[in-house]
Order: C-alpha cells, then sequence, then structure tokens
C-alpha cells in the first residue's frame, strides 16, 4: 500500500507508516456488499486481493459503475468525501481482502500533515480524471470503439470479471460484447 501511495504523491515514509497504522484489514466474501445504497461511506478501503464492482439500480436492472481490484482504493468516493447516503452499491465478485480506514481517522491525518492532504487531493484527481475520460468515451465512442478502449487499458480483467458486468459497464448488449469479444483480438 506505502509503496502504491507513493506513487501518487511522495510522502516521508514516517508519516505514511502513520496513516498506515490506522488501516485495519477486512475481508469480504464474493457476492457480499460492501457499501449498500443509502448508506454512509465511513471508510476508504485498499484493496489487497479480490474484485469488486460498484452498480445502481434503476427499473430493475443493474448498471456497473466501476471496478476496483489491487492495487487500488474502494470505496464510494463521494459518499465517504461528504458523508452523505451512497447512491449505489459496492458488492464483491470474488472473496476480497483490504485494509480500510476510518473517516475520522483520515481526516485528523489530512489535518495533521499537509503532505497526506495533498495525496489525497491527487488520488481524488486521478479518480475525476478518470471518471472524465470515462464520460466521454460513453458519449462519444462507437460500442466497437469502447470494447477496444477497455481492452487496451483492462485486458487482463476480461478473465477475471463476468463479461456481463464488463457489458454492463460499458454499456453494450451482452450479446453484442460476446461478438465484439469474438471479433477484437485483445
Amino acid at each position: 500500500m506505502i509503496e502504491f501511495l507513493q506513487r501518487i504523491h511522495p510522502v516521508p515514509i514516517a508519516i505514511l507508516k502513520e496513516y498506515a497504522a490506522f488501516c485495519k484489514p477486512i475481508s469480504f466474501k464474493r457476492k457480499e456488499l460492501i457499501t449498500r445504497q443509502g448508506q454512509t461511506e465511513r471508510y476508504l478501503y485498499f484493496v489487497l486481493k479480490g474484485y469488486q464492482r460498484s452498480y445502481y439500480i434503476n427499473e430493475g436492472k443493474e448498471h456497473v459503475i466501476a471496478f476496483t481490484y489491487p492495487p487500488s482504493f474502494s470505496g464510494m468516493p463521494e459518499s465517504f468525501i461528504t458523508q452523505t447516503p451512497s447512491k449505489y452499491y459496492l458488492e464483491c465478485i470474488t472473496d476480497s481482502e483490504m485494509v480500510r480506514i476510518h473517516h475520522n481517522d483520515h481526516m485528523r491525518m489530512l489535518k495533521k500533515y499537509r503532505e497526506i492532504e495533498t495525496l489525497s487531493r491527487k488520488a481524488t484527481e486521478l479518480i475525476l480524471i478518470g471518471m472524465i475520460d470515462r464520460h466521454y468515451e460513453l458519449l462519444a465512442y462507437s460500442i466497437e470503439d469502447r470494447f477496444k478502449a477497455f481492452c487496451e487499458r483492462s485486458a487482463h480483467l476480461i478473465n477475471k470479471i463476468p463479461h456481463k458486468d464488463i457489458a454492463s459497464y460499458l454499456r453494450i448488449d451482452p450479446t453484442n460484447f460476446s461478438k465484439l469479444l469474438a471479433k477484437v483480438s485483445i
């Protein structure tokens, strides 16, 4: 985790170790909900093992928003930051191991160390940039171009995550996803 955080923004090791001391290990089973719609996200997670998906339900249909996996953060960022109820769900696709820090401890460390505040801001910026890029792809790319962009960025997920979830994430009908999978070389 410390190595991952250092790539986002260099922070003295002693400060990162103090931050990491607040992080507690937690495990989840496959299909277990980490956060439910309407629940306020109290933790910021760091994924050590496993795959997760965030999704919302509209008119009885699941719509996948994002996937998390090692090494990355997980949780409901807007709910965690604003301490307001989440609008969607976070569920484990596979058994998962994470460490998590409580919002209060995270905020305490942000106030105590400018370096942690900068790290948090830069991590949030990376999430925002990723969301803007994804939004652009969904609006401007054809189905095939969305699929190709996903494969360029995340080909390693093709055999790790159910294809119906990837299809939902890409806003592609599962039948068309299967056709693209057979047609486009990865």
